[in-house]
């Protein structure tokens, strides 16, 4: 068993089993044999995966609501933070949004050897996501190393119900991006951003930006790729 993980988990006031560090140590295992073909992660040493896909993910733990609800984890690529914390959290509702097929595909196969029964994987765009019955439906919205977070607002607010919030990991530039989204924010019915600053060992500045959604997002949101070309609000 990990320590650090147990020690994160244990900020959240909730305790890992011996099966739940079993299944995030298999998903790292899964995680570096896939990344031999296709490029899921640039950290390929087991311990710093420990620290900075596993570790860091439990970090969001402190910040989920108590009660069992329902999570989309924003361009989840190789899975972080959204499978780490689905094993952290058997009664959270997880869907993994990642566009790219391949990585979609390594999610999927990931979740069923896992034996992950409280998690899907959809393999469309966020935009369009934001424009299906999946609309104002989750409690929670997280990414990391996805987005600016201006466009992290746009595309999470209309995912999310009245109430609800995004969760961003950020590094340095977290406070910056949060002068960027002024505009996002009050375009999405979004209160002012949050900084909250996450301890983590041979990490320096980062910061969960929580962001939450004080109102009904006008329905023209998230735009398409080809209206906002590369524009943010």
């Amino acid at each position: 068993m990990n320590p650090l993980w147990t020690e994160i988990a244990a900020r959240a006031a909730l305790p890992l089993s011996e099966a739940q560090h079993a299944l995030l140590s298999r998903y790292l295992d899964l995680l570096i044999e896939a990344n031999q073909t296709m490029n899921l992660t640039r950290i390929t040493d087991r311990a710093q995966a420990e620290l900075l896909h596993i570790a860091d993910s439990l970090t969001v733990l402190p910040f989920l609501p108590k009660k069992p609800h329902t999570l989309a984890d924003l361009g989840s690529g190789g899975g972080v933070p959204g499978i780490p914390l689905a094993i952290a959290r058997p009664d959270v509702r997880v869907f993994l949004v990642e566009s790219t097929k391949k990585k979609a595909a390594f999610l999927r196969k990931a979740v069923t050897e896992l034996g992950l029964t409280n998690v899907l994987v959809s393999d469309s765009r966020v935009e369009d996501v934001g424009h299906t019955d999946r609309r104002e439906t989750f409690d929670v919205v997280t990414a990391r190393a996805v987005a600016l977070l201006p466009w992290l607002v746009e595309w999470s607010m209309p995912l999310l119900k009245k109430g609800g919030v995004l969760l961003a990991m950020k590094g340095e530039r977290g406070p910056a991006e949060v002068e960027q989204a002024t505009s996002a924010c009050k375009r999405m019915n979004a209160d002012v951003p949050v900084i909250e600053p996450i301890s983590l060992p041979q990490t320096q500045n980062h910061v969960i930006v929580k962001v939450a959604k004080r109102g009904i997002t006008p329905p023209i949101y998230p735009r398409s790729a080809t209206v906002t070309k590369g524009k943010h609000l």
